[in-house]
């Protein structure tokens, strides 16, 4: 991933290439009841990180499902953004061999999202950078996010 790019909108006047935009729309109330469950496949997706930052961040909210949340919907529009970016192609990793601690949602210190990938994913995707954005409301009850795969800044 590199760090050269200054902003998504300075990297397209450059001509970088958009190669996949995902979306994903995460109820909070009902992942947080799956996250509940017993042996839920939701148990072993986040990374020590994520966990540490959903709690702390859930000490001023009161609800650190709410950072999970969002974080799930950020893997999930990843995974679409990447798989727009491979329509027609062999897929790189099959799509249940994904891990999802690959995907790792990190916030610097002002608290402003990006993601870090991890393992078979980051080497797919050397020579490209992802954007991610991150909302949750809780009166709506929903957290999404917006991930954008590009080119790098040559």
């Amino acid at each position: 991933m590199s760090s050269k790019s200054t902003g998504l909108m300075a990297d397209l006047a450059l001509g970088t290439a958009v190669l996949g935009v995902g979306v994903d729309v995460v109820y909070i109330s009902a992942f947080s009841a799956q996250l509940e469950q017993p042996g839920t496949r939701f148990a072993a997706v986040f990374t020590p990180q994520e966990r540490r930052h959903a709690s702390r961040a859930g000490v001023t909210t009161g609800r650190p499902t709410q950072h999970l949340a969002a974080r799930w919907a950020a893997k999930e529009a990843f995974l679409k953004a990447w798989s727009e970016s491979r329509f027609g192609k062999t897929d790189v990793i099959a799509p249940g061999q994904v891990d999802f601690q690959d995907i790792e949602v990190r916030c610097d210190a002002l608290g402003r999202p990006s993601l870090r990938l991890h393992g078979p994913i980051a080497a797919a995707l050397v020579g490209c950078t992802t954007r991610v954005s991150l909302s949750h409301d809780l009166d709506a009850d929903t957290a999404i996010a917006i991930v954008v795969l590009q080119e790098d800044v040559k």
